[in-house]
């Protein structure tokens, strides 16, 4: 287990994230309202804040994390990540054995190595950004709602695909989202977040059945399948 002792996150003195104990287990979901703080708390990780924002974390961890090593992260919209003027093969940095082993987990035709991003349907991109962050076989894969640009039959294909590649690669996975149906499809583990601070952390199949504070029970409450809970 990757365990982030503390996070702490300041803009003009202003405290936007000040988390203790946020446990990271094989699957663990992130979930929170809109401005809650999940995507700073990657970014935090990942040491990719702006500078005007001061930081202190201290993580407990198996291994060193270290982006592009250890730790890989795939974005929220597949539609831009990748450059659409620059071919699918001359964004890898790993060798093509490795490439190719990727692809055929990921049921990928190899022709697409090839190919352009904007030549690719959503479906195929995403696989290929999965491809990409797992190239260097990192150990801590941070997923920053993967799901939004896509349709249902889409969604649940990531899910699918999470849940294989895990199985086979055997990563720790920390997977933002406000689709928490989404979430308790694969992660076992849940923590809740609310104005940067963690309210609710346990199994997930029991904090959806009781969860124990009442900002938890809305956001189970509201419709994450069509649109994020807000307040």
């Amino acid at each position: 287990m990757i365990n982030i002792n503390s996070l702490q996150i300041i803009s003009d003195s202003k405290m936007l994230v000040d988390i203790e104990n946020l446990p990271i287990k094989k699957a663990t979901a992130l979930v929170g309202q809109s401005g809650s703080g999940k995507s700073l708390t990657l970014k935090a990780i990942l040491d990719m804040l702006p500078s005007n924002l001061q930081k202190s974390i201290e993580i407990d961890s198996p291994f060193k994390l270290e982006r592009g090593n250890t730790l890989s992260f795939i974005p929220q919209n597949p539609f831009t990540a990748l450059s659409p003027l620059t071919k699918i093969s001359k964004q890898f940095f790993a060798p093509e054995a490795k490439v190719k082993e990727l692809f055929e987990m990921l049921d990928l035709e190899w022709r697409i190595f090839n190919e352009y991003p904007p030549n690719l349907s959503g479906g195929q991109l995403q696989r290929v950004i999965f491809a990409i962050a797992l190239a260097n076989e990192p150990k801590l894969l941070l997923l920053d709602e993967p799901t939004t640009a896509l349709d249902v039959k889409l969604r649940d294909e990531v899910v699918e695909i999470l849940n294989r590649l895990q199985q086979k690669l055997n990563f720790y996975m920390l997977f933002v989202t406000h689709e928490i149906n989404l979430a308790s499809k694969f992660c076992d583990y849940m923590v809740v977040l609310k104005s940067g601070k963690v309210v609710e952390a346990g199994n997930t199949e029991q904090i959806i059945n009781s969860p124990k504070e009442a900002y938890t029970k809305l956001l189970i409450e509201s419709n994450f399948a069509n649109r994020e809970f807000r307040v």
